[in-house]
């Protein structure tokens, strides 16, 4: 059986979701529906989707369809789930989940009680490399982990108009953890598991911007293992490597560097370092990671499996990324 879908949203990163989804087995794009006028007709014929609205619910109530992606900004995400859940419709909402732990919370029991699906398209854990590093993990080939570090280094929110792309981060009052580093997060829990404290420090390094551009996130994880996420938008390269930085995770038999351009080495202690090759690609989205974590979607709702970001699960890491603001504005080490 092949599952309908829609987008919701046409805005840039829809266009990666798209384009995942057209080669993705067991579903496909009906159509799409966005508020601004034109947009979803525009987007409709870039990815050849038969047809197009301006109103999602407009769209759900006439199309029927199975799922829907949600690709807008998060303040919509909690309306347009719980519309979807209203109508029995599954859901694939892109990260942040919503602005605040309320509103994440609310989605989730809308489709609990509705009995739908809400999984939040976290495709960061799906990077190949990020796959790899786990493989390895649980194959010991690095020992007992006990830290775990990434450091993000991108130039694209300099200048008196950052964010080219994506000019809305301009505005957005919580910024780089929030949007940004919230992946690094999630990856950190799906390598090492739950994280017991975390302990912040951010800043704004270019003053037109509303929200920090600049942070330090120290963890300690309920295995034992410790962790630190450093970064900026300021001092990188434009454009950014395709990793947006650099990953090191450190084993007691070994080590594991991911380089900026998506290579792993590692480090046997004694050994010189060594490249370690593994299947990866250079299709869609940071290989492939959106695609990943679609089809993954889609094989849960036909197997009625939880998905590893299925909503009730991924509120530890919106819990994580709130712990980090509580630290940040206290001073003091946070427990998710």
């Amino acid at each position: 059986m092949t599952l309908r879908g829609a987008m919701i949203g046409a805005g840039y990163f829809a266009g990666f979701q798209a384009e995942g989804w057209a080669r993705i087995e067991g579903a496909q794009l009906a159509a799409v529906a966005d508020s601004q006028p034109g947009r979803a007709r525009e987007f409709a014929d870039r990815w050849k989707l038969p047809i197009a609205y301006d109103d999602a619910e407009e769209l759900i109530r006439h199309e029927k369809p199975d799922f829907i992606d949600i690709a807008t900004r998060p303040e919509s995400h909690r309306p347009l789930t719980e519309l979807a859940a209203r109508y029995g419709v599954h859901v694939i909402c892109q990260k942040p989940m919503a602005p605040t732990w309320e509103d994440s919370v609310a989605m989730t029991e809308a489709c609990e009680r509705a009995g739908v699906r809400l999984v939040v398209h976290e495709n960061w854990r799906w990077q190949p490399w990020y796959r790899e590093v786990k493989r390895l993990l649980d194959a010991g080939v690095l020992g007992r982990p006990f830290h775990v570090e990434y450091k993000m280094r991108t130039g694209d929110g300099r200048g008196p108009e950052p964010f080219a792309v994506q000019p809305y981060f301009r505005d957005m009052p919580r910024l780089m953890i929030y949007e940004t580093a919230v992946h690094f997060l999630d990856t950190f829990r799906y390598l090492l598991g739950e994280i017991r404290s975390v302990f912040c420090r951010t800043d704004r390094i270019n003053p037109v911007l509303k929200g920090e551009d600049y942070f330090l996130i120290q963890l300690a994880f309920e295995s034992g293992a410790h962790g630190l996420i450093d970064g900026n938008r300021i001092s990188g390269p434009v454009p950014s490597p395709v990793t947006l930085g650099t990953f090191l995770i450190e084993g007691e038999r070994a080590s594991v560097r991911l380089s900026g351009d998506g290579r792993l080495w590692i480090t046997e202690y004694g050994g010189p370092e060594r490249l370690h090759v593994f299947p990866t690609t250079d299709l869609g989205y940071k290989g492939d990671s959106v695609r990943a974590v679609q089809q993954h979607f889609v094989y849960c709702l036909k197997t009625a499996r939880p998905a590893e970001s299925e909503a009730r699960e991924y509120l530890k890491t919106v819990a994580a990324v709130l712990a980090c603001y509580r630290s940040a504005e206290t001073g003091q080490p946070v427990t998710p």
